[in-house]
C-alpha cells in the first residue's frame, strides 16, 4: 500500500469528516471508496467509448440493419411464432 498526501478544500473536508464520523469509518476508507468507484466508472467510460467507435465504424462501413427488419422481430416477440433475428 502506497501513501499518497493530498489537501481537502474545507467544503469537502467537513461533509467528510462528519460522514466518516455518521458510518463510523475512517475519511481514509471513504476517499478510497471514492477513487475505487470513479475507476470503475471510468473504466466503464472506456469501454462504451469503444464500443461507440467500434458501432460507427460499421455503420461507415456500411454493416446495418434495417429499422422495418428490426421492429418486425422485436414485436415477433411473445408471439408464438418468434422470428430469428436479423442479420
Amino acid at each position: 500500500m502506497s501513501i499518497t498526501s493530498i489537501r481537502l478544500a474545507d467544503d469537502i473536508d467537513k461533509p467528510l469528516e462528519s460522514l466518516a464520523n455518521k458510518l463510523d469509518r475512517s475519511k481514509n476508507y471513504l476517499i478510497n471508496q471514492a477513487i475505487k468507484e470513479f475507476l470503475i466508472r471510468q473504466s466503464l467510460e472506456e469501454l462504451r467509448w469503444a464500443d461507440t467507435m467500434e458501432a460507427l465504424e460499421s455503420i461507415q462501413s456500411g454493416k446495418s440493419i434495417d429499422e422495418a427488419d428490426v421492429n418486425a422481430w422485436l414485436n415477433s416477440w411473445g408471439t408464438g411464432e418468434r422470428e430469428d433475428p436479423p442479420k
